[in-house]
């Protein structure tokens, strides 16, 4: 029985040792860190007796300046204002309460500062002990302020009013895309702001006793231990509220439609696809024929121009010819004032219109269909044109971006751009630091690749994939990377006709911010499930006779899902003549207000009914709950 016992105490030994906690996110470290100092002060303050401590040894000037250390230390890792990434908090009642008192300890702890910095400047003489005493009833003894009683507002707050339940109703409503982070990084801010609001008051109580014991008026050992216990309840408390609702609020971040769309900037788009164009029937078949109707022209080309009546006048469609379709005998048409669209508008003699009638700088053209030999009737058809050429943008880069995991950089943001021509979903990097930190003053966009789809060296299907009838869809997916990656890299591939995502991902360790073996453990990961799956196949998006996407008077938002695809296609016909390709790409950058490391990213469609919308990316960022720790000695967490 002995023996048994003592094997099982082994084994449980064994596998406590080798069970890791999980690293620390900062303000919990700082907070495991004072704990530390804070019991090497009482040491320090206790070991004298009274008779040592005589006005000329300035012992309180050593004290304090242990704790200027500390709060250089704090400035350091978190050197941000109170209301850092919360301003989209302001209309949250709960938040607004407890913002009165989080203002009220952070004001104090800046005056502890400026205290601080008096007493230990070279040169200065420190301040008169009334100075010191005043400032040890400033924190405990204020009637209106003490921090105690700010303390346990706050915590009123936290506890009882559901302080993260109701901000997580804020941001995972209409301000999702506004606050500039994810809405699980808004909480994490929140959490941030009171546990370092929270410790600074927590310092500022122990100074004060630690200090009343040095001038000998008590021996405090239980009031700093009541307060040290009040300290670990409500740091219990606040990290039970802030996981349950980090766990349950989104890691998305996207960006919302600009207040005024501008091409090339907040949105860049594929031209010329598919787009409205009027052919005569003799002219859609090469025997020059008027002997079928239009809907039998689903797939062909231009085969001539039949005495230069108005195929001559406009410009013709050198690629495939398809979905023609009858709309009436004889119109009035607009040409466009420029290359990127054919037509301004048609006018119909029934009276149909085909896009805005707006004007028309040059002047109508009439266009009237016509009877051959009595039987047979040349009627002019509303087709789509598929050409390749110098007024079609239809190339996606294909080749990789990936950041420089040499020096320990990571993905922190994506942006759709056009450059030569070619669309590329461009990264922004940064370099990874301890506790899922990333150094500021690395983060950039890096270039895209720089090629042109007429170097002699690039190919189709190999560096870029070329846009067309058959092969135009567009996989939707949020791709999140396994546990202990982030993501590195992005990039698109073929699937049979359908582009679709994938993330670059590599191991890391939090504690240090090292990337792990980046060259040889990185993996890509993707979905590769097709609309032709057996199990559950992707579905499409469809749009729903579509007008230009700026042209929608209300904010686009999110309407697909991951698993899913989406078609570029045509314009309206009645909307816009069918001159557009849709959907748009969105082109704002998707970063963080705060650089932080991702573990997913994906591409979704947002838009309006009866609108293009914009394909877009976004941004999954990493998840921090996981490493909130209560971080008191006696209590560190094991982990299941």
């Amino acid at each position: 029985m002995i023996f048994r016992t003592l094997l099982l105490l082994a084994f449980l030994t064994l596998v406590k040792a080798r069970i890791k906690t999980p690293a620390k996110v900062d303000v919990d470290q700082l907070r495991s860190d004072f704990l530390n100092l804070e019991d090497q002060l009482w040491n320090f303050v206790s070991g004298p007796s009274d008779n040592q401590l005589k006005e000329n040894d300035q012992i309180e000037v050593t004290l304090i300046r242990e704790f200027e250390k500390f709060g250089d230390k704090i400035q350091q890792v978190l050197p941000h204002d109170l209301n850092h990434g919360l301003q989209t908090l302001e209309g949250v009642w709960a938040y607004a309460y407890a913002y009165t008192d989080l203002r009220a300890i952070y004001a104090l702890y800046e005056t502890f500062r400026r205290f601080q910095a008096l007493q230990t400047a070279e040169g200065r003489i420190p301040s008169p002990k009334q100075a010191w005493v005043d400032l040890t009833k400033a924190i405990l003894d204020d009637p209106k302020n003490s921090i105690n009683e700010s303390l346990t507002r706050l915590h009123y707050v936290v506890e009882q009013k559901n302080l993260f339940v109701e901000s997580e109703k804020e941001i995972e409503g209409d301000m999702l895309c506004n606050s500039h982070q994810s809405p699980q990084q808004v909480l994490f801010s929140l959490y941030n702001a009171i546990a370092l609001t929270e410790l600074k008051g927590y310092t500022m109580i122990q100074f004060a006793y630690m200090l009343k014991r040095l001038y000998g008026e008590g021996n405090f050992t239980t009031e700093s231990q009541i307060a040290r216990e009040r300290f670990q309840e409500r740091t219990t408390n606040i990290i039970d509220a802030v996981k349950s609702a980090m766990s349950t609020t989104s890691r998305d971040l996207w960006k919302c439609d600009p207040k005024r769309h501008v091409s090339g900037e907040t949105y860049v788009e594929v031209t010329q696809l598919l787009q409205g164009y009027i052919q005569n029937e003799v002219d859609l078949n090469p025997e020059g024929t008027c002997r079928e109707n239009c809907a039998e022209y689903t797939y062909t080309k231009s085969h001539g121009c039949f005495q230069n009546l108005w195929c001559r006048k406009q410009r013709r469609c050198h690629g495939k010819v398809i979905n023609c379709k009858y709309v009436d005998s004889d119109m009035w048409v607009c040409p466009a004032d420029n290359q990127s669209r054919r037509y301004e508008y048609v006018e119909y003699e029934n009276g149909r219109v085909l896009g805005r009638k707006q004007g028309c700088r040059r002047g109508t053209s009439k266009v009237d269909s016509w009877w051959r030999w009595l039987f047979w009737h040349c009627s002019y058809c509303f087709c789509l044109c598929d050409e390749q050429g110098v007024h079609s943008d239809r190339y996606i880069n294909l080749r990789a971006s990936i950041a420089d995991i040499k020096n320990n950089r990571v993905v922190t943001g994506l942006r759709f751009v056009k450059h030569n021509r070619i669309i590329h979903l461009q990264i922004q990097e940064g370099k990874l630091l301890p506790r899922g930190n990333i150094d500021v003053t690395t983060v950039h966009w890096v270039p895209v690749e720089e090629y042109k789809i007429t170097d002699s060296n690039v190919a189709n299907a190999q560096d870029y994939h070329t846009l067309t009838w058959e092969k135009r869809a567009v996989d939707l997916d949020d791709l999140v990377a396994d546990e202990g990656y982030v993501v590195t890299g992005v990039r698109f591939k073929v699937i049979g006709s359908h582009l679709n995502f994938e993330i670059y991902t590599t191991p890391f360790d939090f504690e240090t911010g090292q990337l792990i073996d980046p060259e040889t453990k990185s993996m890509y990961k993707d979905n590769p499930n097709t609309d032709s799956s057996l199990y559950k196949p992707r579905t499409r998006v469809r749009l729903t006779n579509p007008d230009i996407s700026t042209r929608s008077p209300s904010p686009s938002l999110p309407d697909s899902k991951t698993d899913q695809y989406i078609e570029f296609t045509n314009s309206d016909m009645d909307r816009d003549a069918a001159q557009t390709t849709v959907p748009f790409l969105d082109a704002q950058p998707v970063d963080s207000l705060q650089p932080v490391p991702l573990s997913g990213a994906g591409i979704f469609h947002k838009g309006q009914k009866y609108f293009g919308g914009f394909i877009a990316p976004k941004l999954i960022t990493y998840d921090f709950s996981k490493h909130l720790q209560i971080a008191f000695p006696e209590s560190e967490p094991a982990v299941n």
